[in-house]
């Protein structure tokens, strides 16, 4: 039995565990939460390790460690313990995202050996819902994409990417990683978009992770020369539909502090602000 406190790789048998400390905060833990779900404690089946923090014997907090490092459940001498080892690991992460305060509490304790970050997005309000509004009718356009149409929607992902993350994501490996994150969401029904006349996307958003407890949305964009149309409440209308009928009652999501007019749309469509996560980026 482990005694005091630690840190260490959580292995296949520890993940009733795991489960059970994710399920403390449904709507912020739904990213992870979700692989997990699915893919279980194996790192090469979820895409990076899970690092447990341990009080005396009991498994107190979690930190994800794949693409992105997830800071989850954390306390603060959790977090100087994840520090301690992603210190030691050194950075294979592309971001660190999570909860606004242990993600700043591990920035801070990682930026001295990790820094400097390519952007740091400190306040990033986390949004939810369990409804649909009364006074936007959602946006009869708006349907799943089929997958026969990976080559209509892929565009458009990478345009959202570029101008959100500020990187293209066919960097590097040519997009095949992007790619196949794309299908999979395409392919589990989980994709949505409006097609203009010709074909073209004009808004699209998916719902990038899954559990029986919350959703979590993602992606949304409209093309440049149909913003400021209204599209945006009526669209994102229609994906919270999908989403309260199809996956989850509670639909989540973030968004940065300085994109007004998306925030301004998320609440017309009646989400409310129940927190903040932070993003650093490299």
């Amino acid at each position: 039995m482990l005694t005091q406190t630690t840190t260490r790789v959580l292995e296949p048998s520890d993940l009733d565990a795991a489960l059970a400390v994710l399920d403390r905060e449904p709507v912020a833990n739904a990213f992870v939460a979700s692989r997990v779900q699915v893919a279980g404690l194996d790192p090469w089946r979820l895409g990076g390790e899970m690092w447990g923090w341990y009080e005396d014997g009991m498994l107190e907090s979690l930190c994800y460690a794949g693409a992105n490092l997830v800071p989850i459940c954390a306390t603060p001498r959790a977090v100087r313990g994840f520090a301690d080892r992603a210190r030691r690991a050194g950075r294979r992460c592309s971001s660190i995202v999570g909860p606004a305060e242990p993600t700043a509490q591990l920035w801070r304790l990682l930026e001295p050996n990790w820094g400097p970050a390519r952007d740091v997005r400190p306040q990033q309000p986390l949004m939810v819902t369990d409804r649909l509004p009364d006074d936007i009718a959602p946006d009869p356009y708006v349907r799943r994409v089929r997958k026969d149409e990976m080559e209509t929607i892929m565009p458009a992902c990478v345009a959202m990417f570029t101008e959100e993350v500020g990187v293209s994501p066919l960097a590097g490996d040519g997009g095949l990683l992007y790619q196949a994150r794309v299908a999979e969401l395409v392919g589990s029904g989980r994709s949505f978009a409006r097609l203009d006349e010709h074909g073209k996307v004009i808004f699209k958003a998916e719902i990038g992770a899954a559990t029986t407890r919350a959703c979590q949305i993602q992606g949304v964009w409209i093309a440049p020369e149909h913003r400021g149309r209204g599209l945006a409440a009526p669209g994102m209308a229609a994906v919270l539909r999908y989403a309260l009928a199809d996956f989850a009652p509670l639909v989540s999501l973030y968004v940065n502090d300085f994109n007004t007019p998306a925030r301004a749309a998320y609440r017309r469509v009646g989400f409310e602000e129940v927190g903040a996560f932070m993003s650093v980026l490299f």
